[in-house]
Order: structure tokens, then C-alpha cells, then sequence
């Protein structure tokens, strides 16, 4: 039986803003200024970290990836077709 994971504040609101981008860029920099308020190197890591966390939590899920585009951003890929058969 899979367990349920709580997000934290973070992880939901980048996780929000993966769904609003669906299966389109996310830039790094929007979601770097709108939920940590800036944009340095720090900051940056720290969203690496959050965007590993919320690969882990969605791993089993084969609809759903979240893809880096290298100097961009995400992109939140989701294979909707399995629900409408």
C-alpha cells in the first residue's frame, strides 16, 4: 500500500506551479522569485532540492515527470491519455 506524503508550503506552491505550466517551460526564475523571492545561488539549490523531493514523492506515478530543461527550467509532463479509455 502507498503511503500519503504531506507537502510543505514549498513543495506545494512549486508543485502548483509545475501544474499551472503543464506539459509547458516552467522558467527557474519565475518560480525562484515567486516562491523564494529571489533569484541567487542559494535560492537555486534550494529549489533543486525541492524539485528532487517532489520527483520522489511522484516516482511511482508513470503519468507524471517532471523534466529539467538545462538553463530554463521544468516541465511538468503528464500522459493524460490512460483517462479516457
Amino acid at each position: 500500500m502507498k503511503s500519503l506524503s504531506k507537502l510543505s508550503p514549498k513543495e506545494n506552491e512549486l508543485l502548483r506551479l509545475l501544474a499551472l505550466h503543464e506539459n509547458d517551460l516552467m522558467p527557474r526564475d519565475l518560480a525562484l522569485n515567486k516562491i523564494w523571492k529571489d533569484d541567487n545561488y542559494f535560492t537555486s539549490r534550494s529549489m533543486d532540492v525541492y524539485i528532487a523531493k517532489l520527483r520522489k514523492y511522484l516516482k511511482d506515478d508513470e503519468r507524471v515527470e517532471i523534466v529539467n530543461i538545462h538553463g530554463e527550467g521544468f516541465r511538468l509532463i503528464t500522459n493524460r491519455e490512460d483517462e479516457y479509455i
